[in-house]
């Protein structure tokens, strides 16, 4: 996921193809950090994003525009004052460093031909977008970085542009593969460690895909390889430098469970155990990545009110549910105070006055039992005080039964709630939770507000032998799969003992494959708070089966007849159809 000097290797190729040669004609700066300038050439207009974000520092094409402020910054002006119908002359990358630099040839207002440098620098915090002049001063930058925040380069107008070197680290595009195995061997750390802080532009991932392409154990210590291991590493390592200087990408994206786990423009073959993805270039593959991550990252935050709601009523329920069943243990004596008080109103004349306890035989168990007496109260009297703790324990156990079924009902509630708010994926599907929320008491609704218009409709898939499958996002689209659109012979599919989603595959009244009932089984899985674990144990039976107690919880169902299954949650083959709205 690092965003490495591989990687902005194969965006400056994909840049030089495109964008080179043709002219600068509109920019823009939608955000306070970021740039949109679209290009004319000969192959016709593209746009280029240019982001600065600490966070999230980015360079890609794209076809999508972005609304601009109706003031520009003054950032952005001056490079419209320069740089409007500027030509792109070169786009390149020192080494294999984190920086790109465009060199744009411009008429100033004399006519005179001349040349200035715009400079991203993709290095996380420390991201900027400098502009130079062509003595390589800076003109000015998105950012402005003063000896007060760095001691080791200022970024401010009128100061020289150079690219500091804080990090002793060689250039792989520069050195032998004999060169490799010595700084390898020199350094007292794990490989995959000594990998990616020994030479520009490796990554992590792409250090632990080096050791595993070379059959290496990538936390070996680097000092002590040696032999045809250390000489596997150093050719794996030179071969990919070739592949950089040769431009031979490979940009995909691997999946996990489901979710984008990885990119890299290398084969990921680490990731032999889940599904990749493979694309064209490399702006499809960060514009599409970024998206998918962008749009988890955007509906947590939507759902963050909802969430805190939800396990703080969760968190009290299960200290009430706690309490009750200890509240209930205690209960448990009220049958022994029930015999105490028959066996004294059946053998009390034997007991002495005064006395403190009374040796009598229980005819329930036919064994002596000692009955513990109040010496200031008569035998009748103390038969009268055990009834009374018996009915009152009793009163007690009977209403906590209730409590407690109540209350664990509200925690199964509560619970898929929860698991809804974790498969959400877009603004929409939040509405149905949070109207669920308001009418179960959780939330109160404004005054005069109404219900929102519901837009989201449950998960489509198709199996591999062509069935369709629903998958419900929440309780509502639960109970609405199961009980308006499945019919009876259609199958049902729902995670044991834990919340989850209910899955329907309509049968067309015909029998099912042993394939497509895996593979509803692991939809079950994935869309449960059991996602990611690789044994879960599914329940799944015919509609006709399935019931709704009266008066339960919205998606509360309950049946008697089931077969089950154990399957993993990985549902990274199937085939997701998105229905219109």
């Amino acid at each position: 996921m690092a965003f490495d000097g591989m990687t902005i290797a194969c965006i400056v190729n994909e840049l030089q193809n495109k964008i080179v040669g043709g002219r600068v004609y509109k920019i823009a700066q939608p955000e306070k950090d970021e740039l949109l300038v679209t290009i004319k050439g000969n192959g016709g207009q593209v746009r280029m994003l240019m982001s600065a974000d600490a966070s999230l520092p980015l360079l890609y094409l794209t076809d999508k525009n972005k609304t601009s402020p109706m003031t520009a910054p003054n950032f952005c002006m001056l490079l419209r004052k320069h740089l409007q119908n500027a030509r792109i002359v070169s786009v390149t990358q020192p080494g294999l460093e984190r920086v790109v630099r465009f060199e744009l040839e411009h008429l100033n207002e004399l006519g005179d031909l001349c040349r200035k440098y715009l400079i991203i620098e993709l290095m996380g915090k420390h991201s900027n977008i400098i502009f130079c002049d062509d003595r390589n001063m800076i003109i000015d930058s998105i950012k402005h970085i003063s000896g007060m925040v760095s001691s080791v380069r200022e970024v401010l107008p009128g100061r020289e542009y150079f690219i500091p070197k804080t990090q002793d680290k060689a250039e792989l595009l520069d050195i032998s593969q004999g060169e490799i195995g010595r700084m390898l061997t020199a350094k007292n750390m794990p490989v995959y460690k000594a990998i990616y802080t020994g030479f520009t532009g490796i990554s992590p991932c792409i250090a632990h895909e080096i050791c595993f392409r070379a059959g290496t154990d990538s936390d070996m210590a680097a000092s002590e390889l040696g032999g045809s291991r250390l000489n596997d590493v150093c050719t794996e390592l030179s071969k990919l430098a070739d592949d950089i200087k040769n431009h031979i990408f490979e940009p995909n994206v691997v999946f996990e469970n489901g979710q984008p786990a990885e990119y890299a423009v290398t084969p990921l073959t680490s990731y032999d155990d889940g599904s990749t993805k493979k694309f064209n270039n490399i702006s499809e593959l960060l514009e599409y990545y970024y998206a998918e991550k962008n749009t988890i990252t955007r509906i947590r935050q939507r759902s963050a009110d909802l969430r805190r709601i939800v396990q703080t009523a969760l968190e009290r329920n299960v200290k009430k549910y706690d309490l009750q069943k200890k509240q209930l243990e205690d209960t448990g004596k009220r049958e022994k105070y029930r015999v105490y008080g028959e066996l004294l109103n059946t053998y009390g004349y034997d007991a002495e006055a005064g006395a403190k306890s009374l040796e009598a035989l229980d005819y329930y168990t036919n064994e002596m039992i000692t009955i513990p007496l109040d010496p200031t109260l008569t035998a009748g009297e103390n038969a009268k005080k055990y009834f009374d703790k018996y009915r009152k324990l009793k009163r007690t156990y009977e209403a906590l039964t209730v409590l407690i079924k109540e209350t664990g009902d509200e925690i199964a509630h509560l619970s898929s709630i929860s698991a809804s708010l974790d498969i959400a994926l877009k603004e929409e599907d939040l509405v149905q939770i949070k109207e669920e929320l308001i009418e179960s008491g959780y939330i109160k609704r404004k005054g005069g507000s109404r219900r929102e218009k519901v837009t989201s409709k449950p998960f489509h898939y198709i199996s591999s032998d062509g069935y369709h499958i629903y998958v419900g996002k929440n309780n509502y689209q639960n109970e609405e799969l199961t009980f308006k659109i499945a019919t009876g012979n259609d199958w049902w599919f729902h995670v044991k003992g834990i919340a989850g989603s209910h899955v329907i595959v309509r049968t067309n009244s015909g029998e099912l494959p042993d394939r497509t009932f895996e593979e509803a089984g692991r939809l079950a899985a994935h869309y449960s708070q059991a996602r990611g674990q690789q044994k879960v144990e599914i329940d799944y039976t015919q509609k006709k089966n399935v019931k709704k107690p009266n008066g339960s919880k919205p998606g509360f169902v309950v049946y008697y007849t089931n077969y089950s299954l154990v399957i993993d949650s990985d549902i990274s083959g199937l085939e997701q159809v998105e229905d219109q709205n």
